[in-house]
């Protein structure tokens, strides 16, 4: 019966109206390499994810190349460090680098949560991702949390159960309905299977990109969403020539 309520629901979304993503709306944000920083927005962000760097690499094994802003005093209630990841077969000493980093942000007076897994999953093989998310949880100080971010399509072809058994592993999903710097094409069509998720999950927006708040309403009906996450950009004013 919840199956059927939430797709008799889902269908009423249609009727809403798209509109540009306001980051003045929001409360929580992705602050990435190359952007500038948004004094209005920032001040009333209550999460805020910061790029620190890719994990990537050419080598026989991966490698941690420093990006984003340095550690720094924030006044944001809650700060996550987000780490692009192209390569999961890391050395020891990239478990200890995050480690490391995510100390002394809270050596600077930032109040840390813990750090944010970027990677692109493939929704097949989210077995092997879980496995590898279940060894880096066992090998980050206690006091991290860990999160990650997914894909639109992981709720819809992937093991759902696979990502529910991560409770206790992952505290976060952020599904992202974005790809580079623009709204992912139909991602209205994979909002429902969302439903299916036990574990705590928010949806990553950017920042003047489409979006139906009749989704947004639906959404936080769900026990496990926890809000919108969004991608800040320069403004066309900024990246003007």
């Amino acid at each position: 019966m919840k199956r059927i309520a939430w797709l008799a629901a889902a269908l009423l979304v249609a009727q809403s109206a798209f509109a540009a993503v306001q980051a003045g709306d929001y409360r929580q944000f992705w602050l990435w390499a190359g952007v500038r920083a948004q004094p209005e927005v920032l001040r009333q962000a209550q999460t805020l994810y910061v790029l620190q760097g890719e994990i990537s690499g050419t080598g026989p094994s991966a490698e941690l190349h420093i990006q984003g802003i340095n550690p720094v005093r924030l006044a944001t209630p809650e700060v996550w460090l987000s780490w692009r990841v192209q390569r999961l077969d890391w050395t020891p000493d990239i478990v200890k680098a995050l480690a490391r980093r995510a100390a002394l942000w809270r050596h600077r007076g930032s109040r840390v949560a813990g750090i944010q897994i970027d990677f692109d999953a493939r929704s097949l093989r989210l077995g092997d991702y879980a496995a590898f998310l279940r060894q880096l949880r066992q090998q980050l100080p206690t006091d991290c949390r860990l999160g990650i971010t997914g894909l639109l399509d992981w709720t819809q072809t992937g093991d759902v159960d696979t990502l529910n058994r991560l409770q206790g592993v992952v505290d976060e999903i952020v599904v992202q309905t974005y790809r580079g710097r623009r709204t992912e094409p139909g991602y209205e069509r994979y909002l429902d299977s969302l439903s299916r998720l036990d574990i705590p999950f928010k949806i990553g927006l950017v920042q003047d990109g489409d979006w139906d708040s009749g989704w947004q309403d639906r959404l936080r009906r769900l026990p496990a969403y926890r809000g919108e996450v969004i991608f800040l950009l320069n403004s066309r004013i900024d990246t003007a020539p």
